[in-house]
């Protein structure tokens, strides 16, 4: 998409939508060539980490990379190849890398890499001694405490969990399955107040898409983008939907900023990319962006107010008029 035409787009979402994008911003492609990139988040020092994850059976197994992009030199490099076939990636208090590394031949973990020495631990890669099915977004709460999806949507390996859930890691290194009614869990976020739990369900029908024949039909499942009531000892409760997007695809990932709107990577085919909702699920604006997008994540320090976002096999950012949501620095 031009310039000239998205800012067309956004002129014509009238007032709403001028309240989240900058005047006369424009969406800039900062990186392409990866396969399928996911995951973006800043690092302490402003610069962006994102994942590209590379399916095996299209790329001569190559089981993923994680990339790096300085907004002051405007460079893409390679962190970490292979990642484990990581996907959500997030920063915690301290500054460390958390990474949801998925199947096909990924890790099914969630790891930790201290960034200053690159030494990576693994936090959890087993619950009730059964491998997870394919980690996939990370949200961290001021506590601590992790919380990712885990559904499956590729890979050869055995499903072994009875249910793909949402689980909640403990800085002590406890595993709780915290919500089993969610149906294929994807993106994961926590408000800035950590009373809300957002889970996104995207059902694509299938458990190894990558294993079917082409033109194999499927029945979806749900679509949507749900609240959950946090409680501060770390458990949810379903409270409403606040956005149903079937029959077409739902969403991917999602990101909150310092007010508590939710930046939504939408899928949907006839109306793909970033939509901005309230807290309480009403539609603030529309971002169309080239290629369908993945994951989104606001920059830090002076860039808190660009907005990344992960597309096809690209990383794009525009301003925004809001302040993303970080976790705040350990004292």
């Amino acid at each position: 998409m031009s310039t000239l035409s998205l800012a067309l787009v956004l002129a014509a979402a009238g007032p709403l939508c001028a309240q989240i994008f900058a005047p006369g911003a424009k969406l800039e492609k900062l990186y392409t060539g990866g396969h399928l990139t996911e995951g973006v988040a800043a690092a302490p020092d402003g610069t962006m980490f994102f994942s590209d994850i590379t399916f095996t059976t299209e790329t001569n197994m190559q089981a993923g990379h994680i990339l790096r992009f300085d907004p002051k030199t405007g460079k893409t490099s390679v962190y970490r190849s292979p990642s484990g076939m990581s996907n959500g990636l997030k920063f915690d208090a301290q500054g460390r890398l958390i990474a949801a590394e998925g199947a096909d031949y990924g890790g099914r973990r969630i790891t930790r890499t201290d960034l200053a020495t690159g030494k990576a631990v693994i936090l959890a890669g087993l619950f009730e001694g059964k491998h997870f099915n394919s980690p996939n977004d990370i949200a961290i709460d001021q506590q601590g405490r992790i919380y990712f999806s885990d559904p499956r949507y590729l890979g050869h390996e055995p499903i072994e969990q009875p249910v793909m859930a949402v689980y909640r890691l403990d800085p002590n290194g406890r595993v709780t399955r915290i919500i089993t009614d969610a149906g294929k869990p994807n993106g994961v976020a926590i408000s800035p107040d950590q009373k809300t739990l957002y889970v996104v369900t995207n059902d694509d029908g299938l458990m190894g898409f990558d294993r079917m024949p082409k033109g194999v039909p499927a029945r979806k499942g749900r679509m949507e983008l749900n609240a959950y009531d946090l409680r501060p000892d770390g458990s949810a409760t379903f409270r409403r939907q606040l956005v149903n997007y079937a029959p077409e695809d739902g969403p991917d990932g999602l990101v909150c900023d310092s007010e508590g709107n939710l930046f939504v990577a939408v899928r949907n085919e006839k109306r793909f990319g970033v939509t901005v909702y309230s807290p309480a699920g009403k539609e603030l604006a529309h971002l169309p962006t080239p290629e369908r997008p993945t994951n989104v994540g606001f920059g830090r320090g002076a860039d808190a107010s660009l907005l990344y976002i992960t597309a096809g096999g690209s990383l794009y950012r525009i301003k925004t008029v809001k302040t993303g949501y970080q976790l705040p620095a350990a004292r």
